[in-house]
């Protein structure tokens, strides 16, 4: 059924399909592609470009210089260093001017809708939510955005805990109408039993509060044993003590985020946690974080003695969704930054990697691969509504769906005379045609 393409003509009266039907009718003009939009689940929009935004220099901005953070090793640790000093750079200019970048070149990929991430700390007090909450009123008429207030610092003593919860508590008080995400990052804290305790002070808030839930959890490739479980088990069991099926507002949802351990587990253990989390019908999502899980992840140990041979190291999303039933989508996380140093933040090249990645390439596939970064994600966040987001009928209205358009032909200098050397452009007819060959920028619009 997915070979199959059909051409159709759409006349749209005040933004909404007045009438459509197969065309009947033959023209030269290349076709356009309708399909829904993108989104990121999940996305750091304090982070962006860190390595990578060469800041023009400027009388009148205070813009950070951070060409010293540059990674040399690659690690995690690295990567959290690095950070912290970034952070302790920080400006409203430059948190602004990066915010303003990423979103600007989200909407030009064609995303509408983002949770993103702001770190909240003893460190950075304030400032990178109240950017956040500026820089959502201020693209409110082209971006969903949801803001997740992040710890990614421990919230337990002895790292900075007594300072970072309660610096968290007051913000999530103190911006309340602004936040709908509590997330914080268990496995940073000391111990085993911090890592719980983490777990159930954001659990128990975003009851209280009445908000989303997200973790960033179980990034490792740790072999689990009786005592080590990944926190991903840990977690379904506290959202049962704590009834969150009872007093969790019912649109909510729970996100877990990079949970890399996971692809190590046995597939009979795998299995028996989806069965757990279906049984719970607790409305847990998960969310595969490939460009950063990849870079992160697999590295060889210096006891190695096989260092060509390095896992992918991310959730195999696709099969989660088509084998194990789970609900499941992707994100970027990070772009230009000492986490993932790479990339322009475009889910739709993300997808297209996905091909490689998770090692489906059939056309049903690069559906899933598509609906990982457009319907999936919003239900993961909790935007997605009950009708099909991919369904064009007469009385819709097509505000919010990405247009794609096709070339005619590509124009190349002539040998001779200043001609000019024109070539039959490839159509892009499908979402395969979309996700195996992602068009450029320029060729996507997002319906207004």
């Amino acid at each position: 059924m997915y070979q199959r393409v059909f051409r159709w003509d759409i006349q749209v009266r005040d933004g909404k399909v007045a009438q459509i039907h197969p065309s009947t009718h033959i023209t030269t003009e290349p076709p356009k592609l309708l399909l829904p939009s993108l989104c990121h689940p999940h996305i750091h929009i304090d982070k962006p470009f860190i390595l990578t935004c060469n800041h023009p220099p400027s009388k009148t901005r205070t813009y950070p210089d951070y060409s010293d953070l540059i990674p040399e090793t690659g690690s995690f640790d690295e990567a959290l260093s690095n950070t912290s000093k970034a952070k302790m750079r920080y400006t409203q200019d430059d948190l602004y001017l990066r915010g303003c970048q990423l979103l600007a070149a989200s909407y030009r990929q064609g995303v509408t809708s983002l949770r993103a991430f702001v770190e909240l700390d003893h460190c950075t007090g304030d400032l990178p939510l109240t950017t956040a909450i500026r820089l959502k009123s201020d693209f409110s008429h082209l971006l969903d955005m949801q803001i997740c207030a992040f710890a990614q610092d421990p919230l337990l003593p002895p790292s900075h805990g007594e300072e970072n919860r309660p610096t968290m508590t007051s913000l999530l008080k103190d911006h309340a109408s602004s936040i709908q995400v509590p997330g914080t990052t268990p496995y940073v804290e000391e111990t085993r039993e911090a890592s719980l305790q983490n777990i159930e002070w954001a659990i128990t808030t975003a009851i209280r509060l009445h908000l989303h839930l997200d973790f960033h959890i179980d990034y490792n490739l740790n072999l689990p044993t009786p005592s080590s479980q990944p926190l991903t088990f840990s977690v379904i069991k506290l959202l049962q003590k704590h009834d969150w099926l009872g007093l969790a507002d019912r649109s909510k949802t729970i996100v877990l985020g990079h949970c890399t351990q996971l692809t190590v587990l046995r597939d009979s253990d795998f299995r028996q946690l989806a069965e757990v989390i279906l049984q719970t019908r607790l409305p847990i999502y998960f969310v595969g974080l490939p460009t950063s899980d990849m870079f992160m992840m697999g590295r060889p140990s210096s006891a190695t003695n096989a260092t060509q041979s390095r896992p992918r190291g991310t959730l195999q999303v696709p099969s989660m969704i088509k084998d194990l039933g789970l609900s499941a989508c992707l994100g970027v996380n990070n772009v230009g930054n000492p986490f993932t140093p790479f990339g322009s933040g475009d889910p739709l090249q993300m997808a297209s990697w996905g091909v490689a990645i998770f090692n489906t390439g059939t056309a049903a596939d690069a559906v899933t691969l598509y609906g990982c970064i457009s319907w999936l994600a919003r239900r993961a966040i909790g935007l997605e509504e009950n009708a099909r987001d991919d369904i064009v009928v007469e009385g819709r209205s097509l505000e919010g769906m990405l247009l794609i358009d096709n070339r005619e032909v590509i124009e190349l200098p002539g040998a001779v005379d200043g001609s000019k050397l024109k070539i039959l452009a490839r159509q892009r007819m499908s979402l395969k045609d979309v996700v195996w060959d992602p068009p450029e920028t320029e060729l996507r619009s997002v319906i207004r």
